[in-house]
C-alpha cells in the first residue's frame, strides 16, 4: 500500500506546504508530545546473515522477481544510489544528486553515470529504457505510476522507505537480489553499530529538523521521514506528525526551546540563498534559543532528505552528534 504523498521528498513537497508557520497561521491546539519520553530501546548491532535470491518479498511487502542477478539498475530515486554505493555497485543511470558527494563517488566518478532527464518528479520513460535496465528503482509515492510504462521492457521496484529500519531492510534486499550478501552485512553492521554508540550517550538537549525554501518551512518529524526518525534515539525531539505538512506555528516552537536547529535548504531553479539566512530577518526566529546561541546548523538535503540509506544516515548521525554535544 502507498503511503501518504506528503512523505515524497521534501525537496518538493516545500513548494507547497499548508500555512506559514512564521506568521503563526494555522497553528494548532495540540502541542508537541508532552511529559519525559520513553528511552528507545538499544539498537541491536547483531546482523542476520542475508542470503542470495532472484525473487523474494521486500521490507514492505512488495514482492521482487529477477530472472537472474542484475548488472544494469537505474536510481530513481537517492536511497537506491546510497544502497548501491554501499554494495560497490555503480548505478547505470539516475536522476540524484547525491552520488556527488564526496562520502559517495563524488563529483568526478559521479559524472560518468548517465543521468535521467525530466528530474525526480518526471523522469522520462524512455530515457529510462535508453539504458537496457535489468532494474529500475523508484519511490512507490512518486513512481508507481510509471510501471504500466515499464512493464515488460523491465523490471520496476517500488520502494516506500518511512524509517531508518525500511532503510536497513531495504540494503538487505538489494543486498540478496544483487548477491552482494557480504557488503550488505557489513554495511548494516557498521551503520547499527554507529546507532547503537550514538544512543549510548543521548543529548538532553531539545533539537528540531527543518526544511523548506521560504517562510513557509516544515517540521521533520519521525512518522515517515527517515532522518527524523533517528532523533528521538539521541536527543530530546518532542515533534509528531499531524498530518498536515506546516501545521506547527512558529509560537509552538518557541515554547519548545530548540537547543539545535538543524536546516535543510530546499532550492528550486537556481539557488536563491539559504533558508536560514531568509528566516534571520523575522523577529520571531531570532527568539529561539539555537538561533540567538548560533547552533543553527545548515545541511546537505541531498544527505539529510533524500539519501535516506545507511551510508546517508550514518553522515546524519556523525553531524547530529557533533551539534548536540
Amino acid at each position: 500500500m502507498l503511503r501518504s504523498p506528503s512523505r515524497i521528498v521534501r525537496s518538493w513537497l516545500t513548494a507547497v506546504v499548508v500555512g506559514s508557520v512564521l506568521t503563526g497561521c494555522g497553528s494548532s491546539s495540540e502541542g508537541p508530545a508532552g511529559g519525559e519520553a520513553e528511552p528507545a530501546a538499544r539498537t541491536e548491532v547483531t546482523v542476520e546473515p542475508i542470503r542470495a535470491a532472484t525473487e523474494l518479498t521486500d521490507t514492505n511487502g512488495t514482492k521482487v522477481s529477477l530472472e537472474k542477478q542484475p548488472e544494469r539498475i537505474v536510481c530513481l530515486f537517492a536511497l537506491c544510489d546510497d544502497i548501491l554505493t554501499e554494495l560497490g555497485i555503480v548505478p547505470t543511470a539516475t536522476n540524484s544528486a547525491l552520488l556527488a558527494h564526496p562520502d559517495f563517488l563524488g563529483k568526478a566518478r559521479a559524472e560518468e553515470v548517465g543521468v535521467v532527464p525530466g528530474g525526480f518528479i518526471a523522469p522520462e520513460v524512455e530515457a529510462i529504457l535508453s539504458h537496457k535496465p535489468d532494474l529500475v528503482i523508484g519511490l512507490g509515492d512518486a513512481h508507481g505510476k510509471l510501471a504500466p510504462a515499464l512493464e515488460g521492457a523491465t523490471t520496476f521496484w517500488a520502494m516506500q522507505p518511512e524509517t531508518w529500519e525500511d532503510s536497513v531492510g531495504y540494503l538487505r534486499d538489494v543486498a540478496a537480489l544483487t548477491g552482494r550478501t557480504a557488503e550488505g552485512e557489513k554495511a548494516e553492521r557498521a551503520f547499527r553499530t554507529k546507532l547503537a554508540a550514538a544512543e549510548k550517550t543521548p543529548s538532553d538537549r531539545t533539537a528540531l529538523v527543518i526544511y523548506g525554501s521560504d517562510e513557509n518551512f516544515g517540521v521533520a518529524t519521525p512518522e515517515g521521514d527517515v532522518a527524523a526518525s533517528l532523533f528521538p534515539r539521541i536527543a530530546d525531539y518532542p515533534w509528531k506528525s499531524r498530518g498536515v505538512e506546516g501545521s506547527y506555528s512558529l509560537e509552538e516552537i518557541l515554547a519548545q526551546g530548540v537547543d539545535v536547529l538543524f536546516v535543510e535548504t530546499m532550492s528550486f531553479g537556481d539557488a536563491d540563498g539559504k533558508l536560514s539566512e531568509k528566516l534571520a530577518g523575522n523577529p520571531l526566529w531570532g527568539r529561539i534559543p539555537a538561533v540567538r546561541n548560533g547552533d543553527v546548523h545548515e545541511v546537505d538535503p541531498e544527505v539529510w532528505a533524500k539519501g535516506r540509506g545507511t551510508r546517508s544516515l550514518g553522515i546524519v548521525l556523525d553531524e547530529a552528534t557533533a551539534a548536540l554535544r
